[in-house]
């Protein structure tokens, strides 16, 4: 069986299932999003994709085809994210790509950019940041073409950021994160808390983020502080945690280096995020100039035994 298919033992049938289908994706999302387990979240969204894939062959009219590739589009990304926190991003990858030209067959240009952004997260996090500028720009253009109402250009902004602060282009990085913080400016429902979900409330945690890549200390550490007070679910804030010793091993700060380090070791060990180990699978990189101190290898030992895969 491939990661994106299901064969349920008892699929569930609906009345107008062109039209439920949108609603079933996005409880699915929320299950998704309050689960503590990220991948508890896939059988549910295997069924999903089964049910999607049989209504397509029955499917008659033009609009009603639209609608099921938005659906399409929108689980996809789901099933995606769901790899992606497991490490597992060969299977994200397909899930995204699947997700993106769906959404384009849809003519959704909001669904769309999301699914092109999702899919370039998997080049960050292999710190292949030139590779994802182009798409990111893509995902930005085609944003451009979308609802004015919703927060997808500001999201693609901020997380085109990221990006130019992973190659070291600070004015890039502060004009892109001037334009995701106009995400305030918006009114009304800006987001659908599925496949979009930016609201500007991630902005400090995003800004720590990339004035760590830049080594800039003296900005990212307000910023994550900031961040680290906010009610954050486990997976941001173990992100945080992971800036935040960073920023420790970069100034030679041991104590703040294994606080915020064996926190989010914490974290990752009982959310079993990949996402989370993987940050912390780039801060064994920096920890190099700290030796021989002995909790520096212990905390490498830490980090490695939470077993990332790729």
């Amino acid at each position: 069986m491939t990661p994106y298919t299901a064969s349920p033992s008892q699929p569930f049938e609906t009345s107008d299932p062109v039209e439920d289908f949108s609603t079933m994706n996005s409880h699915l999302w929320q299950t998704f999003s309050l689960a503590r387990n990220k991948s508890a979240a896939l059988p549910l969204v295997r069924e999903q994709l089964f049910l999607l894939n049989r209504s397509m062959h029955s499917v008659r009219s033009t609009a009603a085809h639209k609608k099921l590739c938005s659906a399409t589009g929108d689980i996809f990304q789901l099933a995606g994210e769901i790899f992606f926190d497991s490490n597992r991003h060969t299977d994200a990858a397909h899930c995204y790509s699947v997700a993106a030209s769906a959404s384009r067959e849809a003519g959704n240009p909001d669904l769309w950019a999301c699914a092109l952004t999702r899919h370039a997260f998997i080049g960050m996090h292999d710190r292949q940041f030139k590779d994802v500028v182009p798409i990111l720009a893509a995902a930005a253009d085609i944003a451009r073409r979308g609802d004015s109402r919703l927060s997808t250009r500001h999201w693609v902004a901020a997380v085109q950021a990221e990006a130019f602060a992973g190659i070291g282009d600070l004015d890039s990085c502060k004009r892109a994160l001037d334009e995701a913080e106009q995400v305030h400016s918006l009114s009304g429902q800006i987001h659908n808390g599925g496949w979009l979900r930016f609201d500007g409330s991630r902005l400090a945690e995003e800004r720590g983020t990339c004035y760590t890549k830049l080594g800039r200390s003296d900005l990212a550490e307000a910023a994550l502080v900031d961040a680290l007070s906010q009610n954050l679910s486990s997976r941001r804030k173990g992100s945080v945690l992971a800036d935040l010793a960073a920023l420790g091993a970069q100034r030679h700060d041991v104590d703040q280096l294994f606080s915020h380090a064996n926190a989010a070791i914490d974290l990752a060990r009982q959310t079993r995020s990949g996402y989370v180990a993987h940050r912390l699978n780039d801060l064994k990189g920096q920890l190099d100039s700290l030796m021989p101190d002995s909790r520096v290898t212990q905390l490498i030992e830490g980090i490695s035994a939470l077993n990332i895969v790729g």
